[in-house]
Parts: structure tokens; sequence; C-alpha cells
């Protein structure tokens, strides 16, 4: 069950007008530091991104899934949907079963490794990598469009310092 400031931040994007993925954001973040508290685990960071991505559809946030995604991920998403809709309450001996197999997860593998800042970051290379140099362009235009001026100067001042720094 998400938290409430997990909903109250994805419901303050929604109004804002922010993308999907950007409200199912909200939801991964707070996966990612229950994983990192040691409430539950992950096998690496796909999974807690997973995990976050299908709250946020069950929430009522109309994340797609992506266009490479499987015919499964697509179904399970599909599914997800569909249960944000419906008034019927989740089985709860499902539900206990799902976290038991989270729990033991977390005592397989290190959770803080899972979803680290080296794990996070290779998640996002891998990810990015997938993506053609259009598409990440395109994307980046439209996040500079969408920011303040504020933020915008902010941006730019710490490009500058980061390119200070490397040459």
């Amino acid at each position: 069950m998400p938290e409430k400031k997990t909903r109250k931040a994805a419901a303050k994007d929604k109004r804002e007008g922010k993308s999907a993925s950007t409200q199912a954001g909200e939801y991964v973040h707070e996966e990612i530091e229950h994983v990192r508290e040691g409430k539950h685990g992950a096998k690496n960071a796909k999974q807690a991104i997973a995990i976050g991505l299908s709250k946020a559809r069950r929430d009522g946030v109309k994340a797609k899934p992506g266009k490479s995604a499987s015919k499964a991920t697509k179904k399970k998403a599909a599914k997800e949907t569909a249960a944000s809709k419906s008034k019927k309450k989740p089985s709860s001996t499902r539900s206990a079963g799902a976290k038991k197999a989270l729990k033991t997860a977390s005592k397989k593998t290190t959770a803080k490794k899972a979803v680290g800042k080296k794990a996070l970051s290779t998640q996002t290379k891998k990810a990015a990598k997938k993506r053609t140099a259009s598409s990440r362009s395109a994307a980046a235009k439209k996040a500079a469009k969408t920011k303040g001026p504020a933020v915008r100067k902010a941006a730019a001042k710490k490009a500058a310092r980061t390119r200070a720094k490397k040459g």
C-alpha cells in the first residue's frame, strides 16, 4: 500500500500536468526507499522499479508499458490498470505471500546493493542505451521546455561546472 505522502506527491504532479511516468516516479522512489530501509528486498534495481510501477498503476496512474515491453509485461500492466478501477479488495493470502517472498529476497541479496547508486546508475544507462539518439534528444528538449527559467538557469550552471571539471 503506497504511503500518503507518495499519493499526495503523485496527485500534485498530475495537477501540474506532468507526465504519467513522472507521477509513477514518486511510487518508484518510495519503493527504492523501502528496499534501502530493509522493509523488504529486491533482486536488483529493475525489480524495485517494476514494483513501484505496479503500485502506481494500481493506484490509478496511467503509466503505459514501454514499446519494447514483453507481452507478459503488457498483460500485467493491463491487469493492474483494471485493478485500479475495481472496488474488489485484494486477497489477503496472496498479499501475505508476496510480502513474505520480498522479505526473503532481502536476506538473499544485499538490499542496499540492489538499489544502491551504482546499481541505479547502471540500470538507467542500460535503459537509455535502448533508446534512439533522437528520442533522448526530444526528451531533453521537452524537459527543458517544462522547467521554469530559474530551474533552467541552475541546470545550465551545473552543466558549466561539470564541463569545467572535465576539461
